[in-house]
């Protein structure tokens, strides 16, 4: 294998050739991916679904290269081989210090989460973070852990926007000073005891009891304070927080009690938060000191509100009272709240019937959560006195029937969630009062059958969600605006459809179904627009073609789950934008199956992202993926005996920029032992979980033997090499015997001459300077003849019947045995030039193309000393040449030859060829 073959120094030439290279002729650093021990790298953009199969850290929206490491003991080590445009790096371990320039290799970085135990933070850790704009210090552990900072350390980062310590004390940092772009702070399950406290630790986090002179430009710059669950922070002091000025204040589940936050100091504050507290009544002055317009008393332990309790919270915009038990609220509720516009009640005990029509009084309400309030009904004008209300969530109660009188007077309504209710009988009209919903969500019901004409109404529905525990029967008129359709069924649905295109723009279609039925038989579904199509649970007898036969233009994401043991036959329908596709549980390899991976695949060309679980494949193959030029993601997940044929070798330069096995188990068998290099050196591909699968002898076996230890244990290395060696020490000792048998000694001279070259050899030096060779010729197969027949003797032989050059051809001078990838860079490295043959044939042939992005490297890595020479032997298109746009900056015009016209001129070609060689040289000399 490459890497037993290579010397230490020689694998880190040939790696840091190929970064370089790919580099160069690639803009997107991403390519530069491959297997990081304990390290996942993903790309967001690709696959959002990823997470569910593979853990990684928190991605913030907007961010796009991931990389997540675990079991950091050396963390230069670790962050060696990540992508350097890393955005989000989150790191998991134990590293004691944090060295100066920790980071400065990611100048792209923006998010950086660091779970690494005790830590010791140099000034200098995160000098070249200038666009870091969020910082996690987190520690899960119960206890807390103490965490020295130099005041100094986050100078460097201009841009930070977010800095939050969860699980660390905080208690021996002080005179940190923080970034004027810091917008949020956070220090959760921390060891605070006092707010003045976080004076001491960052001083210019408010002004101070009193200005001074260096105070009197202070400009407030924080928005979110985050204490929560600081279970030993009881007391504020006075004046703590003198002058701050705060969009939101957190102080979830700590003892300090609402009057401390009132003699805090705090001059200004739009939303408190006092989640999990233990309060019994609503807070009667906050609100009034404040001016406050958001309040979150979540769970907590107000079960009645009194009519007293509300005098002075007339500034209040949105108010939580979620998990609080209550059972009544008072008649004048929001009479009292005259700007209230968003109110939470979930999760409480309201009652069986909704008592609201003289409670709920406001002109400003938009949006009402009463979700699992246990209501059985909603008795008629409920919301009537709400006419602007947006929002009403009822999701969790028990309402079994609506009728249009329930939801009379919201003819502003635009989002109505009713799931998980018990739901059985929709009278007709029911939605009549609410022409501007737009959302529906019925998922979870008991409703055995529903018709368009019951979601007559609404003028601009486009988001429908339906769903029942039994059986569904769904009829039309469809909803002509619909954008999104969700549909759950325990059992079956039956879709009654007509002629026509009833959903003409309907974009996302995701049904989940045992059993799925059209009627009548003939009728087919069209979707011209559909973008995202999702089918889950759907049983064997489930054909996608018998209901989708038509195109799919505009399809971009297909995900098919099955749910049986047995095979479904799929067919994947036109599909010419398809970019991301996951199959689940469709078991290919099953004895009735006519449908395979390879027949599949050609029928998407255009495909980006495959994600296949569950599928019994137990063999892929390079035919698998033949065709697939653009796939850059390809996840195989939970898959039993898989075996990956040798034939994927050749396709190594082809493969996916990231591959991803999870909770896969693979055959034991030699023939794969090329998996181990491919994934751990080659640098096109990212590789993750292949270090720590398993495989099995036979399906019996269940001893969970590791893949790798498996082919270092049982595997012979590099078997081609041994042989070659081998045979190499019988022809020297057979020549050692005949030059032996002589009478005379000159064959002494001789054999020193052939050891003092091999010796020169080895240490990477040659007779002719720098370089062993003159030219190294680059063609393909179908071209060889042509090479060894014609342009070898012209060049090789001596004069005056040739040049005498001397040549490196792969097929003629690679040693039997050697690693093509190592004699490739090696023989490439040490010629004076590079001259590719190019016909139609090379340019579709992988190899030649990875020779002639071999030979750019070179040309710009060394100029002035090699050369590319360009060899044309039939008319082709310089666009079509991998970077012409980068070679034609560096070729001159005595580079190109031009042979596909008519008869060679063998003397005009040799001559300039001699010309380009002899300039080498000099420039080699200057």
């Amino acid at each position: 294998m490459l890497k037993e073959s290579m010397p230490r120094m020689e694998r880190l030439r040939f790696s840091s050739a190929l970064l370089i290279l790919l580099a160069l002729v690639s803009l997107d650093l991403t390519s530069w991916a491959w297997t990081v021990p304990d390290c996942i790298i993903a790309d967001s953009s690709l696959f959002p679904n990823l997470s569910y199969y593979i853990p990684f850290c928190t991605l913030n929206p907007g961010l796009r290269l991931l990389a997540s490491c675990s079991n950091v003991k050396d963390l230069a080590q670790t962050l060696e081989r990540v992508p350097l445009d890393t955005e989000v790096l989150c790191l998991q371990g134990t590293v004691p210090t944090l060295q100066d320039n920790a980071f400065g290799h990611f100048p792209s970085l923006k998010l950086l989460r660091l779970q690494l135990g005790t830590l010791n933070i140099t000034s200098k850790a995160f000098e070249g973070l200038d666009h870091l704009q969020h910082l996690f210090f987190e520690h899960h552990a119960p206890c807390c852990l103490s965490l020295l900072l130099p005041p100094n350390v986050l100078e460097p980062l201009r841009f930070l926007s977010s800095l939050s310590f969860q699980g660390y004390c905080l208690n021996y940092s002080q005179s940190i000073y923080l970034p004027v772009s810091l917008r949020h702070l956070t220090l959760r399950h921390s060891c605070l005891i006092q707010l003045q406290e976080l004076q001491r630790v960052f001083p210019n986090l408010a002004p101070g009891p009193s200005l001074t002179p260096t105070t009197r430009s202070w400009v407030p710059f924080l928005e979110v304070l985050d204490l929560s669950y600081n279970l030993q922070l009881n007391q504020a002091g006075a004046r703590a927080l003198q002058g701050l000025k705060l969009h939101s204040l957190i102080l979830d589940g700590t003892p300090l009690s609402t009057l401390d936050v009132l003699h805090s100091g705090v001059l200004h504050l739009d939303f408190l938060s006092l989640e999990g507290k233990g309060i019994e009544k609503l807070p009667e002055n906050v609100t009034g000191y404040f001016d406050l317009h958001a309040l979150d008393l979540g769970r907590n332990q107000i079960q009645n509100i009194e009519k007293g309790d509300l005098p002075s919270h007339s500034s209040l915009e949105f108010l939580s009272l979620h998990d609080n038990n209550l059972q009544s609220i008072p008649i004048t509720f929001l009479s009292a709240l005259p700007q209230l516009q968003s109110l939470n009640l979930s999760v409480n005990k309201l009652g069986l019937t909704l008592a609201l029509p003289e409670g709920l009084i406001s002109t400003n309400l938009r949006v009402l959560d009463l979700s699992h309030n246990q209501l059985c009904a909603l008795p008629s004008g409920a919301f009537s006195f709400l006419p602007h209300l947006q929002e009403l969530w009822l999701s969790g109660n028990n309402i079994s029937s609506l009728s249009s009188d329930s939801l009379q007077g919201l003819r502003w309504l635009k989002t109505l969630d009713l799931n998980w209710n018990q739901i059985k009988v929709l009278k007709p009209g029911w939605l009549s009062p609410l022409p501007a919903l737009t959302s529906l969500n019925l998922l979870g019901t008991y409703l055995e059958s529903i018709s368009g004409k019951q979601l007559q109404g609404p003028q601009r529905l486009s988001h429908l969600q339906l769903g029942s525990l039994t059986m569904l029967d769904i009829y039309p008129p469809w909803p002509p605006t619909l954008l999104s359709l969700e549909i759950q069924v325990t059992v079956s649905v039956q879709f009654t459809v007509l002629s026509g295109e009833p959903f003409l723009f309907l974009e996302n279609l995701t049904l989940q179904a045992n059993w799925l039925i059209l009627k009548p038989d003939n009728t087919t579904f069209h979707f011209p627009s559909l973008r995202c199509l999702t089918l889950r649970g759907l049983s064997l007898f489930f054909q996608p073609q018998r209901f989708f036969p038509q195109q799919l233009p505009l399809l971009e994401q297909f995900s098919f789950w099955c749910d049986n043991d047995e095979a479904v036959d799929l067919h994947l329908f036109e599909m010419p934008r398809l970019r991301v596709l996951e199959l689940g549980d469709l078991n290919f390899f099953y004895e009735s199956s006519t449908t395979k991976l390879e027949t599949l695949l050609k029928e998407v060309p255009q495909l980006q992202v495959l994600a296949l679980s569950h599928m019994n494949l137990r063999n892929l193959s390079r035919a698998s993926l033949r065709g697939l030029s653009h796939l850059r993601l390809l996840l195989l997940s939970s898959e039993r005996a898989l075996e990956l044929d040798s034939s994927l070798e050749e396709f190594i330069p082809q493969m996916p920029q990231y591959v991803y096995f999870s909770d896969a188990t693979f055959i034991c068998q030699c023939e794969s032992s090329w998996v181990e290099p491919w994934a751990t050196q080659v640098p096109n591909s990212f590789v993750y979980g292949l270090e720590k699968s398993v495989c099995m002898a036979n399906t019996s076996d269940y001893s969970k033997t590791l893949l790798f230890t498996f082919f270092s244990q049982h595997c012979p290395r590099d078997p081609e090499l041994w042989a070659f060696l081998s045979s190499f020490t019988l022809v020297l000792l057979l020549m050692t015997l005949a030059l032996l048998g002589c009478h005379r000694w000159p064959w002494l001279h001789q054999l020193y001459t052939f050891f003092y070259a091999c010796w020169w050899k080895i240490c990477g030096r040659g007779f002719r300077g720098q370089f062993h060779y003159d030219v190294f010729i680059s063609c393909c197969e179908p071209d060889q003849a042509w090479v060894l027949e014609e342009l070898v003797p012209a060049l090789e032989n001596p004069p005056p019947e040739g040049q005498g050059l001397r040549l490196c051809l792969p097929v003629r001078d690679f040693v039997v045995g050697q690693d093509r990838m190592d004699a490739l860079v090696s023989s490439m490295g040490s010629s004076r030039a590079t001259l590719c043959v190019l016909t139609g044939q090379a340019l579709a042939s992988p190899w030649c193309n990875l020779e002639l992005r071999l030979a750019t490297y070179y040309l710009i890595a060394r100029p002035g000393t090699t050369r590319l020479l360009l060899l044309f032997l039939e008319p082709i298109d310089r666009q079509k040449l991998h970077s012409y746009h980068r070679l034609s900056r560096w070729l001159q015009k005595e580079d190109y030859f031009d042979l596909s016209q008519g008869k060679v001129a063998w003397d005009t070609f040799c001559e300039q060829l001699r010309r380009c060689l002899r300039k080498a040289g000099q420039e080699r000399e200057d």
